[in-house]
């Protein structure tokens, strides 16, 4: 098997922890650090082996897998990348489950990445294009926490980490994106009639997508 396969084989069984862990969390805990220690002591007991519907280990293999190809010119980039796509996993799933983009996985995430990103030479400008992202989403917040979680905030960090370790004008793709797709979604949200003006949705998978868009086009 090519190495390429070996990753997306590598994905499909990552995803499947995903999803365990993914649905570990609820709506509204009575104590988040509790459920956080439930959650990964179930998912790393899980047997890496996938399990029907198969979405989220399917995508999660084809993300592994694109990625990789993508990124095949610059293979030092690639660890930090697949890290981040599982994250995003994780987040997509549990944010359109339960509103939620839990600390357990975002806070850890920091380190983890900057790690992954220190051989690359690219430390300091992922690190600053994270830090202006998380910049512009708290003020964002501070002047509409109903609009925005600070959940939001924290995942915005890790947006511009992860796509300034590419460049940063995939940082700012990645940015504009996740607003663009952002308002699509409360667009459709008001042309369905499901939602209104003021109506709130879960904002990191639009996020996530904007970042995963930025990325894929290497901008």
């Amino acid at each position: 098997m090519s190495s390429w396969g070996l990753l997306v084989l590598l994905g499909v069984v990552a995803g499947r922890y995903a999803r365990e862990l993914a649905g570990g969390f609820t709506p509204e805990p009575d104590d988040t650090r509790k459920e956080a220690r439930a959650a990964l002591r179930h998912t790393v007991g899980v047997v890496p082996v996938p399990r029907r519907p198969f979405v989220v280990e399917g995508v999660t293999g084809l993300l592994f897998g694109v990625l990789a190809w993508r990124y095949a010119a610059t293979p030092e980039l690639v660890p930090a990348l697949l890290l981040a796509a599982w994250a995003g996993v994780v987040l997509t799933v549990t944010d359109l489950r339960t509103w939620r983009l839990p600390d357990v996985v975002t806070l850890p995430a920091y380190p983890v990445l900057l790690a992954a990103l220190a051989p690359t030479g690219r430390l300091m400008v992922a690190t600053a294009c994270g830090l202006a992202m998380a910049g512009i989403y708290l003020v964002l917040w501070f002047g509409r926490p109903s609009g925005i979680g600070f959940g939001d905030v924290k995942l915005a960090g890790l947006v511009g980490l992860v796509s300034g370790a590419v460049s940063v004008d995939a940082a700012i793709v990645a940015g504009v994106g996740g607003q663009l797709l952002g308002g699509l979604w409360a667009l459709g949200l008001l042309i369905t009639r499901k939602g209104t003006r003021t109506s709130e949705f879960p904002f990191g998978p639009a996020m996530i997508a904007g970042a995963l868009a930025a990325l894929l086009a290497g901008a």
